[in-house]
């Protein structure tokens, strides 16, 4: 039976766990940790760590920004900018002594879900993830589409005016959304959890619910561009926040909103939760590290 340590460094937390299988793999011995945020040495050290502590054959990481798979360096990535130029699947692989593999989170969302999950029977999806950031990836004719540069589907790094000074990165966030409900509720940020604010949402409180209105409207406007530009059968909605079906179907309510103010004919983007949820990157890393052999 074969030990694969999979592991999704986000912007607040680096999320992990032991993959164990031979042809189907279960998670196990899943935990996370603070991400270092100081610098890219203190980022493998925290890695390294989490190996020494796990035992396994092999690291499949995940990771934000763009992502060369095949040399397996760190091109650029706004959350972990002191990663910028490292290689650092051979770095972790020095330091470990294992095969290491590394891909964008996102893509490793779409990976999962395109394998095991809720876009395995279309040729055609998109996946949003939502965190300390926004992610997208794009699954075409049932396969990853990276691009020229490793950046299709990277909504993050859209631009929200025509300026072209301020990009979507946080503005979509999960985390932002959480910020603006503490703010509404007088608390800071760090006395607020996601289960609060749905247990309010679930008690008809009426802050919360507007919070969740403007968030899902913002949403649903860019997940209607995404069904413009990319046309798929259907986008599955990724992280934590995924969970809660309130925040699904608040999409909904936004994007029959959008197609009954529409002048003209628009295609109805198809809208589902990831089936791994907050785990797809973790599965889609492990997917990855997978196909590429060793």
């Amino acid at each position: 039976m074969r030990k694969i340590l999979a592991i999704d460094i986000g912007g607040t937390f680096i999320k992990y766990g032991v993959m164990m299988g031979a042809r189907s793999f279960n998670l196990t011995a899943q935990n996370k940790i603070p991400t270092p945020k100081e610098s890219h040495e203190e980022l493998l050290k925290a890695i390294v760590n989490i190996f020494n502590a796990n035992d396994a054959e092999g690291i499949a990481l995940s990771m934000p920004g763009l992502i060369d798979v095949k040399r397996g360096v760190c091109i650029s990535s706004g959350a972990l900018k002191f990663s910028n130029g490292h290689c650092i699947a051979e770095e972790l692989q020095n330091m470990c002594g294992v095969r290491v593999t590394v891909e964008n989170d996102a893509n490793c969302a779409a990976l999962a879900e395109a394998k095991a999950g809720n876009l395995a029977d279309v040729k055609n999806g998109f996946v949003v993830v939502f965190g300390t950031s926004i992610g997208g990836a794009f699954i075409c004719n049932g396969e990853l589409y990276r691009g020229s540069h490793f950046c299709a589907g990277e909504i993050a790094y859209t631009f929200q005016n025509p300026k072209g000074k301020n990009i979507y990165h946080e503005a979509l966030s999960a985390v932002l959304f959480k910020k603006r409900c503490a703010e509404l509720l007088k608390l800071s940020p760090e006395e607020v959890t996601g289960e609060m604010i749905f247990d309010l949402i679930a008690e008809n409180d009426d802050d919360m619910l507007d919070a969740l209105y403007q968030y899902a409207h913002a949403v649903a406007v860019k997940i209607f561009n995404i069904q413009m530009l990319f046309d798929p059968e259907r986008i599955a909605i990724g992280g934590g926040i995924s969970r809660q079906q309130s925040f699904i179907d608040a999409i909904q309510d936004k994007i029959d909103e959008i197609c009954a103010e529409s002048p003209i004919y628009l295609p109805r983007p198809e809208i589902v939760a990831c089936k791994f949820h907050n785990d797809a990157n973790l599965f889609g890393a492990l997917y990855h590290h997978l196909r590429r052999g060793v």
